[in-house]
């Protein structure tokens, strides 16, 4: 009881720490991959429906944009509220002092390249398969899913 009385209590996070948590959130490697994300999954929608004129089509890209840009300020302000909960005021200034850096920046450019490398590398990957086939061979059980 005296510990949910004390979450409850907790303080609120200082109006310096949600902004250093939103720096961090909008620098971090979320942020680096959803403009990619969004690019893939309105691409995806657009093929998905042929039906569409190319105004059409240049129509749904707009409201991509709109549709993401609230999304990823819910989820920047959200996880500027988690990280500014969890982290000191100390360690949320280092965070945000990287995050400025020149390396950190050219890191957050080559991100999503260095992911669609990785991917592509690895020629696709299937955790819940490879997942499925070690407990198999271990266990003899979850066999067909692992096929």
């Amino acid at each position: 009881m005296i510990l949910l009385v004390m979450t409850m209590m907790a303080a609120e996070p200082s109006a310096e720490a949600l902004k250093l948590g939103r720096e961090i959130a909008e620098s971090g490697t979320l942020a680096s991959l959803l403009p990619m994300m969004k690019a893939d999954e309105t691409a995806k929608l657009i093929k998905d429906h042929p039906e569409l004129s190319a105004a059409e089509q240049a129509q749904l890209r707009k409201t991509s944009d709109r549709v993401f840009a609230a999304g990823a300020d819910k989820l920047f302000a959200a996880t500027a509220r988690a990280y500014a909960e969890k982290l000191s005021l100390d360690d949320l200034r280092t965070a945000a002092a990287y995050y400025r850096s020149p390396a950190a920046k050219r890191m957050q450019a080559a991100l999503p390249s260095v992911i669609g490398a990785s991917m592509a590398a690895m020629g696709g990957m299937d955790f819940k398969k490879d997942l499925s086939a070690a407990y198999c061979k271990e266990t003899g059980k979850l066999c067909a899913a692992a096929q």
